[in-house]
């Protein structure tokens, strides 16, 4: 079954809505629970569902996104026909760049082809989940179905952003409705909907049919959830897949990361002393690429001397906590607190520096920023909004000026 399955990871989205963190790097590429990339939650899942046949579709700006598949995941053995390989794009069926998730896909129809498969499951590298994506093809071959689609049950006031799904007693897709207005109630529980997790396994040979006759179409959109499922459901076998969650907490635990706000309640999901999304499971681990950096260290333990500490906390290699104080935060490898700061709810990517004096709260500092002594950010946030992007809920996002070249990670 694995085996006869490639997986198409589309990682090429602009993420307008996580803008200024995606000014300079794409969505995917994003950093993540201080160590991690968005991507490599879903790249994690792969391997851990044993699936090793991985096309990554890329477009937007995706240097930093390309190096760190590089050097952190091209470990599978290609002679036994495995791979994960970036597929930029190539324009082979016109002058156009990828004009919506389908097309991504149609564009790369000869890659597709040239594999030797009978399923395609095409994923999103943009979601923080946990999936065993063999229940999903395992359903998909016992049900005889041409199209299998992950769902979730979601908050129904919420779920007017994603594709609401109608489905029998049996499990088949019977309705769609792309974002709508007034979502329809789950039957299971009428306080939520049954929602489009963007994870859609296909039967190749229709796949390609169906890209193709998207692709002739010129009044669509060229995209999954609102044009290639919707024409497929009412002359194809086109079932629900019931999410099962890999992360074993009394909720699932399932987030599309589109928007600053979901982003960092993503990341403060981490640091509880209980996480509701938990990184430390061997039985589920996620894979990343890291750089070779001494272990953390936290100083100073004079007496009279203010200690270095960090509470709630993830603080990852490299970083040095001289004399501050981090609670309910995230700092990634290579980060330097200086004596007399205080961090609170915050991110911090790598090789960022805090000058002493400072107090921080709510903010998301990029990487390489150096913040002067006795800055306080996160406190005043009509004044933070004349020099950083604030938010509507109040969240400081601080990003390097725009440079020619890019730093390295």
């Amino acid at each position: 079954m694995v085996r006869d399955t490639l997986v198409c990871l589309l990682a090429g989205g602009e993420g307008e809505r996580l803008y200024p963190l995606t000014r300079d790097r794409a969505k995917p590429a994003v950093p993540f629970g201080g160590i991690y990339r968005i991507i490599d939650l879903t790249l994690s899942n792969c391997i851990n569902s044993d699936l090793r046949k991985i096309f990554v579709l890329t477009q937007y700006k995706a240097l930093s996104l390309n190096r760190h598949i590089r050097e952190g995941w091209t470990m599978l053995p290609t002679e036994l026909g495995e791979f994960i390989q970036v597929l930029p794009p190539m324009k082979r069926v016109g002058a156009q760049w990828y004009q919506g998730t389908a097309d991504a896909v149609y564009q790369n129809l000869y890659s597709i082809g040239s594999e030797p498969c009978k399923y395609v499951l095409i994923l999103a590298g943009d979601h923080v989940y946990k999936m065993n994506y063999q229940l999903l093809l395992q359903q998909h071959i016992d049900a005889e179905a041409d199209v299998t689609i992950g769902t979730i049950e979601f908050d129904h006031s919420k779920a007017s952003s994603f594709g609401v799904v109608e489905v029998d007693q049996a499990g088949r897709i019977i309705g769609w409705e792309e974002k709508p207005a007034h979502p329809k109630p789950s039957p299971k529980d009428p306080k939520k909907a049954l929602v489009s997790m963007g994870i859609y396994c296909f039967n190749r040979e229709l796949l390609m049919e169906a890209l193709q006759t998207d692709a002739e179409d010129a009044e669509s959109a060229h995209d999954f959830g609102r044009n290639v499922v919707p024409r497929l459901i009412g002359n194809h076998r086109v079932f629900a897949y019931d999410f099962h969650d890999e992360n074993k907490k009394e909720a699932q635990y399932w987030r599309d990361i589109g928007t600053i706000e979901a982003y960092y309640e993503a990341n403060m999901d981490l640091v509880s002393v209980s996480p509701v999304f938990n990184l430390y499971d061997n039985a589920w681990p996620i894979r990343t690429y890291q750089r070779q950096y001494p272990p953390a260290k936290f100083v100073f333990a004079q007496e009279g001397r203010r200690m270095g500490i960090a509470v709630d906390s993830i603080v990852s290699q490299g970083s040095i906590i001289s004399g501050g104080r981090v609670t309910n935060s995230i700092l990634a490898p290579d980060v330097r607190i200086n004596s007399y700061t205080d961090i609170e709810s915050s991110l911090l990517f790598s090789h960022v520096n805090i000058g002493r004096y400072s107090r921080i709260r709510r903010a998301i500092i990029d990487r390489h920023i150096h913040i002067p002594e006795r800055t306080e950010i996160g406190y005043d946030l009509e004044e933070d909004s004349k020099k950083y992007h604030v938010t509507e809920t109040g969240i400081v996002v601080v990003v390097p000026e725009q440079r020619m070249f890019e730093e390295p990670e």
